[in-house]
């Protein structure tokens, strides 16, 4: 009966996965995959600088956001903590992987703690126009923050068998767009592309694999946007670039990372490479600074972003928990300097 609890969310069909397939070819049996040929090996090895516990010994700072909104040309955005960023351009407002509850286990009371205190609750947010999934995994997809967010949200663009989730929470089918790898869909000024990721999906212990997971570009009239989800590194970051060219910004997956899972999630020196590979001017370290959910010090992915995002160049901002950054301002990594240290 443990397996029917709502907050797992609903189950992938044998007769889902053969719709599918016609859509996603990278599915056997009843899983999707990530393709063989386009695997990297690691290019770094689990070196750690931070000697850091892995829950910081105070609470991070959270600045108040700036929810207002963007003018037209510019884009803003506000991140929250782990992977939940709030994406303000032309006018629109798209809300990805959002979790902003204190703990985001199927069972509320337990599970990992946030490490800040958010100034803000849901009901601060403005309207949301999209709210975007990059995969089922409960620290980016929780069912009362969605339930919450509802009555704001216009659409819900997920990957492939993510919309089924929603559906049995009681979001309104007519508002989900689910996508396969390399397929789009258009929202007012903005269009939406689902593309691959290398990681895996679930939110039980069996079952796994049976939803899509992907990242996603996002295109407006005047920029372009790029969110990894989760994953490790890959080929699939140069054929982005291929597709799609270069990305005013990109959200980028750097924490979270051991030797076991070495080819579902990123070292940071990976993500700042793979950053590069995928045609990003600005990148912003995200799955990092709000949870624990691994063995490395908490602070150990942001100081190994910085670094080797110093050693080959790559521009970065590094925002502070809820600090909200415009187009227009410089690059921002004081906060994580004075935090770290």
């Amino acid at each position: 009966m443990f397996r029917l609890y709502p907050p797992f969310g609903a189950n992938t069909t044998e007769k889902d996965l053969k719709e599918y397939i016609k859509r996603n070819p990278y599915i056997l049996g009843n899983k999707f995959l990530y393709p063989k040929e386009w695997e990297l090996k690691g290019m770094q090895s689990n070196r750690k600088l931070s000697k850091e516990k892995t829950v910081p010994a105070k609470k991070i700072h959270a600045s108040t956001p700036d929810f207002s909104p963007s003018d037209i040309g510019e884009y803003k955005f506000t991140w929250f903590g782990h992977s939940s960023v709030l994406l303000q351009s032309d006018g629109m407002n798209v809300l990805i992987d959002p979790v902003l509850t204190e703990r985001f286990f199927p069972i509320p009371w337990m599970g990992p703690k946030r490490f800040s205190e958010l100034p803000i609750g849901i009901s601060d947010l403005p309207d949301i126009d999209v709210v975007l999934i990059t995969h089922d995994h409960h620290d980016h997809l929780e069912p009362r923050t969605i339930k919450a967010l509802d009555k704001k949200v216009s659409r819900y663009i997920v990957p492939l068998g993510v919309e089924k989730h929603l559906i049995k929470w009681g979001i309104d089918r007519d508002r989900i767009v689910s996508l396969a790898w390399w397929e789009n869909t258009t929202f007012r000024s903005m269009e939406f592309n689902c593309t691959p990721s290398r990681h895996f999906s679930g939110r039980r212990l069996t079952g796994q694999k049976r939803t899509e997971y992907c990242s996603w570009v996002i295109k407006t009239p005047y920029h372009s946007f790029f969110d990894s989800g989760d994953g490790s590194l890959g080929r699939h970051f140069e054929l982005i670039h291929e597709r799609f060219g270069d990305f005013d910004l990109a959200f980028m997956e750097c924490g979270q990372y051991n030797e076991k899972w070495h080819y579902s999630h990123m070292y940071p020196e990976e993500s700042v490479h793979m950053a590069k590979k995928v045609g990003a001017r600005l990148s912003v370290p995200v799955h990092w600074g709000s949870f624990v959910l691994s063995e490395h010090a908490w602070d150990d992915p942001i100081k190994r972003f910085v670094k080797e995002a110093g050693n080959i160049g790559l521009d970065i901002l590094a925002p502070g928990i809820c600090q909200t950054i415009r187009s227009s301002d410089n690059e921002h990594t004081d906060f994580w300097n004075k935090e770290v240290q």
